[in-house]
């Protein structure tokens, strides 16, 4: 009896060792199936309506399909969200903002997020519906801008480049309201929302107006803005843009390919005339 009762005894810790370890030592085969489950996930992807989710629609429909690729396109009409949404996880990439806007936005907010892939360059313009061309800006005229660091500076260097203002030298894009020189027409600058800019052409004399924002508003960069950014050097291409460590996800790689693909190049090229310009 005392030898049955052993024999009992060992086979069971034996059992339950084996249950035990098997509960928490997954197989390697049981891992790589979770992996790719994860990976043929739809890629939940946040975006500007114009162009950039007209731009994530095209891939979506003529591209993603053949590669595999499920997208689900969420659209903001704000350029802090997208971002807060990124980094808390409600998003798997976002697609509406240039490099130096993220730059600040990480030093501001604490995130991590990583500029991947340049797309497309919206020029910045000078838009009114009182005057037809930049000489006819008058004494104390106000002209809206956008209210946050990076396009800030970008649009005092647009009306700098222009000669309505000069900037302390060496400021370049970093420009803010202390470092303007010289006003000779004493203009006021009447700081807002990026995205309430063009509904501000109505109460001020001009506004500098992102290109997104303008074409959402029925705007024509190419032929309605007083006077547009130039596009050879500047460091404001808008990108796809992901969590840190999300770089290598399969479908961020697949993402970033079509985005820059000839079929985008030509249909950024088509659709948009000039008022939206590949950057790669």
């Amino acid at each position: 009896m005392r030898k049955l009762f052993g024999l009992v005894l060992a086979v069971g810790l034996s059992l339950g060792l084996a249950a035990c370890g098997s509960s928490s030592s997954p197989s390697s085969s049981e891992a790589t199936a979770s992996g790719t489950a994860a990976a043929s996930e739809p890629l939940k992807v946040g975006v500007s309506p114009v162009p950039h989710a007209e731009i994530m629609k095209f891939v979506a429909d003529k591209l993603a399909p053949a590669a595999g690729l499920k997208l689900e396109i969420v659209e903001f009409s704000d350029y802090v969200q997208p971002n807060l949404q990124l980094q808390d996880g409600q998003l798997g990439a976002n697609y509406f903002q240039h490099k130096p806007y993220l730059d600040d936005f990480n030093a501001s907010k604490g995130t991590k997020l990583t500029y991947l892939t340049s797309v497309h360059l919206e020029p910045l313009g000078l838009y009114s519906k009182k005057i037809k061309d930049v000489a006819s800006i008058g004494q104390g005229a106000t002209v809206a801008v956008p209210n946050d660091a990076t396009n800030l500076g970008r649009a005092l260097k647009l009306l700098a480049d222009n000669g309505l203002i000069t900037l302390k030298d060496g400021v370049g894009t970093a420009a803010t309201e202390r470092d303007v020189t010289g006003n000779p027409k004493q203009i006021k600058f009447q700081p807002l929302e990026a995205a309430q800019l063009p509904r501000s052409l109505e109460d001020v004399d001009a506004a500098v107006i992102n290109g997104n924002y303008a074409l959402e508003a029925g705007l024509n960069p190419s032929g309605d803005a007083l006077v547009l950014e130039k596009a050879e050097g500047n460091p404001y291409a808008n990108g796809l843009v992901v969590a840190e460590g999300h770089e290598s996800d399969p479908r961020i790689v697949t993402l970033s390919k079509l985005l820059t693909s000839p079929e985008v190049k030509q249909f950024i090229e088509d659709k948009y005339k000039g008022a939206v310009i590949p950057a790669f």
